[in-house]
């Protein structure tokens, strides 16, 4: 989750709510498109990320739990930085909100091990993908032999109810 670094700047106000989406106005300096920001009421904290800078220091943001509860003129912070998520060997397996807090009930992961990394970024260049088809092996020998997936490609699995998806 996004820790804001600097407590003096970066305050803003609600000046709109429709559903999920909040609008906020900033006195200075606008936030950047995907920094996530915070509000914190009734001893919780709401995480909002910015998707849309309107202009003359409001922004559009998308409310990233429930929004019960706020009000207009409620206070929210800016964290300087995007939403982050921990990677590497220790998250697998692991189930995580899109905060990136862990959802498993397995506990926390080490954060030591791991590398946090914004849940925005650009796509790898084409020079730097592999082009050579290599098969996923599923576990499933059915799929493996009568359907095999590639790395890398898209894979939809569609059935009915009850059947085993």
């Amino acid at each position: 989750m996004p820790k804001s670094n600097n407590s003096r700047r970066g305050k803003g106000k609600i000046i709109r709510i429709q559903g999920p989406v909040i609008d906020v106005l900033f006195q200075k300096e606008t936030p950047e498109i995907f920094e996530a920001l915070a509000i914190e009421f009734n001893n919780k904290k709401l995480i909002l990320e910015t998707e849309f800078q309107i202009g003359n220091n409001e922004v559009r943001t998308l409310a990233l739990g429930p929004a019960d509860g706020l009000k207009r003129g409620q206070e929210v912070s800016r964290t300087f930085s995007p939403i982050m998520v921990p990677t590497g060997k220790e998250t697998l397996g692991r189930i995580f909100n899109v905060l990136g807090e862990t959802i498993d009930g397995i506990g926390k992961i080490n954060e030591k091990k791991t590398k946090l990394e914004p849940i925005h970024k650009p796509a790898p260049l084409l020079s730097d993908q592999s082009t050579t088809p290599e098969m996923l092996e599923t576990g499933l020998k059915v799929i493996d032999l009568i359907a095999p997936f590639t790395k890398g490609g898209k894979i939809g699995i569609f059935g009915g109810a009850g059947v085993g998806k």
